[in-house]
């Protein structure tokens, strides 16, 4: 199986398991998740208290260091998402179970409702927890951090992030509860 062109950023029993949707080129010319500087992903991550403070994509790695992990649905580096066919998220989408099933964070956060929608066929979902597991562990949908959603400005993002955090099971902000 040849290489991802951004490695995953993942290890077992997550508090939170990010799933974009595909690398930008950026991100992929970078070697970083979310390089884009319009991206709102770490500033979200930080005021939604998942982080200690605002992280650069150049420390990607050290979201594990809080429970905290990074993949995307789709491998190929794109422009933008739509560029992606309904094949390439489907079969995203079981590769993600598999690696979800693999690794099983506590929740998996999946962001974007359009790309969740289509890799797991499920045309009505909404925006949060989702009745149905993907690799049998709880499942989110938060929208999509990227500067072009127009839709959500980033105090929204915040405080879906933050529920995550919550759901995830985390009461202290910015990092993994001591045990």
């Amino acid at each position: 199986m040849p290489a991802k062109p951004l490695p995953d950023v993942v290890a077992p029993d997550l508090d939170v398991l990010f799933c974009g949707i595909n690398p930008s080129l950026m991100s992929a010319e970078r070697g970083h998740h979310f390089a884009r500087p319009g991206n709102r992903f770490w500033p979200a991550l930080h005021l939604a208290g998942l982080t200690p403070r605002r992280l650069t994509p150049e420390e990607d790695r050290e979201l594990l260091r809080h429970g905290l992990g990074v993949t995307n649905l789709a491998d190929r580096p794109t422009r933008t998402a739509a560029e992606l066919s309904r094949e390439e998220l489907r079969a995203g989408g079981a590769s993600l179970a598999a690696l979800v099933g693999r690794y099983r964070p506590r929740v998996l956060a999946v962001l974007g409702i359009g790309a969740y929608r289509l890799a797991f066929e499920r045309p009505g979902a909404g925006l949060g927890e989702q009745a149905e597991r993907v690799g049998g562990v709880r499942t989110w949908v938060v929208p999509n951090p990227s500067g072009l959603n127009a839709h959500f400005q980033l105090p929204d993002l915040a405080r879906l992030y933050g529920e995550l955090r919550t759901a995830a099971g985390r009461t202290t902000p910015g990092g993994a509860d001591a045990g």
